[in-house]
């Protein structure tokens, strides 16, 4: 995926403060509202609003526009909107919780083995017990059942 030079900027200014684990999502088969989503994860409160701050200072150097800023005061989750990028910082417990990736990453590629696994014939089944035609007569499941039964 090739990013513009604000959201590159941006993505740069989170590596400069040592953000881990920054992951960017195309998601613009998903919403109309953004087109791209990036998770970072800062280890602290002052980092993560370092991280903010930092990422806000390189996209107005981009010559970017900061839309709006949520969460400065407590630090565990801050989120900068970038018009078509949204950025999303976070301590690592929030992160987890939160989970943001299962949210906007691709759905996984279909596996080799569930292909197989359709493609693979079906066991083939025992044929069924014939009925009597007389559906009263006795039927014999074994051989000692019906020596018992004939009393030999």
């Amino acid at each position: 995926m090739r990013l513009d030079k604000i959201t590159r900027a941006a993505v740069d200014a989170l590596e400069d403060i040592r953000a881990r684990d920054v992951q960017v999502y195309d998601v613009k088969k998903r919403t109309a509202y953004f087109d791209r989503v990036i998770v970072a994860t800062g280890d602290s409160n002052r980092q993560c609003r370092a991280l903010a701050s930092h990422v806000q200072e390189a996209v107005k150097g981009a010559g970017g526009k900061i839309f709006g800023v949520e969460g400065e005061k407590t630090g565990e989750w801050l989120l900068v909107d970038i018009g078509d990028t949204v950025i999303h910082i976070m301590q690592p417990a929030i992160r987890a919780y939160y989970n943001l990736e299962e949210l906007w990453a691709p759905p996984p590629k279909p596996v080799k083995e569930a292909k197989e696994a359709k493609e693979a014939k079906p066991a083939k089944k025992k044929p069924a017990a014939k009925k009597s035609a007389n559906p009263a007569a006795p039927r014999a499941r074994t051989k000692r059942a019906a020596a018992a039964r004939s009393g030999d």
